[in-house]
């Protein structure tokens, strides 16, 4: 199965990524098929630059996006947003 995932790069603190289709099973910085952009959670404001004709073809042939890259790519109006998972309500706050 494909995933369109993010391949750590950078310095030791100061992590930038690529966004690669790799094999799911393949470890994160391991082998990958294609580059198709990078992202930099440091810069103000973040950077993420990704090639839209490139992912629009993986992910037509059934390549996954990881969670993050999943939010990433929606707000290029690329895939819809990931719902976000709530924390489970402690007995505090209920009373």
């Amino acid at each position: 199965m494909l995933k369109i995932r993010l391949r750590r790069t950078g310095a030791k603190k100061q992590p930038s990524y690529r966004v690669v289709v790799a094999e799911s099973t393949a470890p994160r910085d391991g082998t990958f098929l294609e580059i198709l952009g990078h992202y930099n959670p440091l810069t103000n404001p973040t950077t993420f630059e990704i090639n839209e004709e490139r992912v629009r073809e993986w992910l037509s042939r059934g390549a996954t996006p990881s969670e993050r890259v999943a939010r990433l790519l929606s707000k290029r109006g690329l895939v819809e947003a990931p719902p976000r998972a709530r924390a489970p309500a402690t007995a505090e706050a209920n009373g």
